[in-house]
């Protein structure tokens, strides 16, 4: 997405995927030079990208994560797009309006999702985990973003419908249950993108439920993420369909 909107906008950058060890993403970027104008952040690293930062947004201090590092005269910066990449991915597929907001993880995502969905009236926030105890950082954030949270764990049945079911964990835990996530749900929302459509994905357009795909999620906050780094903004069509022919092309590879 990045290189396709770097040809959109003339821009002679490059953008590469570099694996950096936990806990090593630090050091990695005490060994920069200046032409490196930033970095976008994935998991397990979001939470050390505060801690590594100059100076943080808002957003990203609130949220408990950053997605986004940006250089500039020997200063790093923190910011996190997630949140409004988020709040745009499910206003555009018109949804509103989701007192009760289901969570399924609880990592630096969950947090973010947090604090997009106060956007559209969330009240409650169920936080849906493996291990109860390993929630409480992103329940407190959730807390601080005004949400009631109540932490469950994943082997509890569900008692109520969400007006939004998220799903922030592997393909291999919601795709198991996607038919029994969906039914529990009036729209859906799985952050995933990589197997290319999840199984959860594909019941909730199965089950006509307003559905919101990580590719729609990764394409919102590039946006706002390019847009910090160069100054200059794309369509977000232009890098969803970057990152759908990408999928689409690694699929077919046998």
């Amino acid at each position: 997405m990045h290189r396709a909107a770097y040809a959109e906008l003339g821009l002679d950058w490059t953008f590469d995927a570099v694996d950096v060890e936990p806990a090593g993403l630090g050091a990695w970027v005490e060994r920069l030079d200046p032409t490196w104008r930033g970095l976008a952040v994935t998991a397990p690293h979001k939470r050390d990208a505060l801690e590594l930062a100059d100076d943080v947004s808002d957003v990203a201090a609130a949220a408990g994560g950053a997605n986004t590092l940006l250089l500039a005269d020997g200063v790093v910066r923190a910011d996190n797009t997630d949140v409004p990449g988020t709040l745009a991915a499910l206003q555009e597929a018109g949804i509103a309006d989701v007192p009760l907001v289901r969570v399924l993880g609880a990592g630096a995502t969950a947090s973010s999702v947090a604090h997009a969905v106060v956007g559209l009236g969330a009240r409650r926030m169920e936080l849906v985990v493996r291990d109860v105890a390993r929630a409480e950082t992103t329940a407190a954030s959730a807390r601080s973003a005004g949400l009631e949270v109540v932490v469950r764990s994943s082997d509890d049945p569900f008692v109520d419908v969400a007006d939004l079911l998220v799903s922030t964990v592997p393909e291999d835990a919601a795709g198991a249950r996607s038919h029994e996530l969906v039914e529990s749900a009036a729209a859906v929302f799985d952050v995933v993108y990589d197997p290319w459509p999840t199984r959860l994905l594909l019941a909730a357009q199965q089950a006509d439920r307003p559905a919101v795909s990580g590719l729609d999620l990764l394409a919102h906050q590039a946006v706002l993420q390019l847009a910090l780094m160069t100054g200059s903004r794309v369509e977000v069509d232009v890098l969803r369909d970057a990152a759908l022919a990408e999928l689409s092309a690694a699929r077919d590879v046998p």
